[in-house]
């Protein structure tokens, strides 16, 4: 297979830069052929506490989990690419009127330069649909429990006037559900159609549906 022109780039850029790989820490390659196969999409479905199914597009786990961080933590924008091309398996779009990304706090913009949830739907071929904001001040989420997680998102989001009626709801990882949950509950509120919820990636220690299950997958 002849190598796409960014792949090409990337590897120049690597070997000028001696970069070690982000997947597995491999000198010379800024994504390795290895896990740039290990970032393909194997879609699973996950339940938040509210009972809502989540599609996600991989499990947060390994050279996934790696990537994320280091595009949310390290300011790596060009792993938004084949992120987003995982995204993308999850994605759907028929009869709806868009996507709304779970909204990046302003600390988390002014320490990035960028949202997150809105560059993975860009990389992913969607316009993001800015129907929510966050409001007040709410402690890190890391660490806390499904209920900790469920009181500290309760009122951290308003909806915008509505724009859309039929919509899709995506963060970039699920971990518990709590902040989609509360998504949900928000836009429903104003009078916005939550037809189904997907997300990049889902953290093992969250509840997966069982084989047999009867959950709609989007």
């Amino acid at each position: 297979m002849t190598p796409r022109p960014t792949d090409m780039l990337d590897e120049i850029l690597a070997f000028v830069l001696a970069a070690a790989c982000t997947g597995c820490d491999r000198i010379g390659a800024a994504l390795c052929p290895s896990c740039r196969r290990a970032l393909r999409a194997a879609p699973l479905t996950v339940r938040t506490p509210a009972g809502q199914s989540v599609r996600a597009a991989l499990e947060f786990t390994g050279v996934t989990a790696r990537c994320v961080r280091a595009l949310k933590g390290s300011g790596q924008t060009r792993l938004a690419a084949p992120l987003g091309l995982a995204l993308s398996a999850v994605i759907d779009v028929a009869g709806l009127d868009g996507i709304v990304p779970i909204p990046t706090s302003r600390a988390a913009f002014r320490t990035r330069g960028y949202r997150v949830p809105e560059l993975l739907l860009r990389a992913a071929g969607a316009s993001p649909l800015r129907m929510l904001r966050h409001v007040g001040r709410h402690r890190d989420q890391r660490g806390a429990g499904v209920e900790e997680r469920a009181r500290n998102v309760r009122g951290s989001m308003v909806a915008r006037p509505a724009r859309a009626a039929r919509v899709l709801l995506m963060d970039d990882v699920v971990t518990t559900g709590a902040t989609l949950d509360e998504g949900c509950r928000v836009l429903r509120e104003a009078g916005v159609e939550v037809v189904g919820v997907i997300a990049l990636a889902a953290t093992p220690r969250t509840v997966r549906f069982p084989a047999d299950s009867a959950a709609t997958h989007l």
